[in-house]
């Protein structure tokens, strides 16, 4: 995978009117058929990111660099990292581009 496919490092998830700050670990791929990007990854655990999840939170914002992208929340894995996805062009080839 090339460097920009994949991203590793701090994000600000925003939900609702709270903004955490984790690390990410996210990867992209284009999908031709589609014509758009699709992007996924986890979450460094959070308490305050798994409350609002465990409250019935879905939908969050993701920031890197500034930019914003839409992304749906998972359920916590054993470790307590949330899966985040997304369509749509990643934050961080977005940031890297501006």
């Amino acid at each position: 995978m090339s460097d920009d496919e994949e991203y590793r490092g701090e994000a600000v998830i925003e939900t609702g009117e709270l903004s955490v700050t984790v690390t990410v670990r996210l990867s992209a791929r284009f999908e031709p058929l589609e014509g758009r990007y699709r992007w996924a990854g986890r979450a460094a655990p959070d308490d305050t990111l798994t409350a609002q999840l465990r409250a019935g939170l879905r939908e969050a914002t993701v920031r890197i660099g500034g930019v914003p992208a839409l992304a749906r929340l998972g359920e916590p894995d054993p470790w307590g990292g949330v899966r985040l996805t997304g369509t749509g062009r990643p934050p961080w080839q977005a940031a890297a581009a501006g």
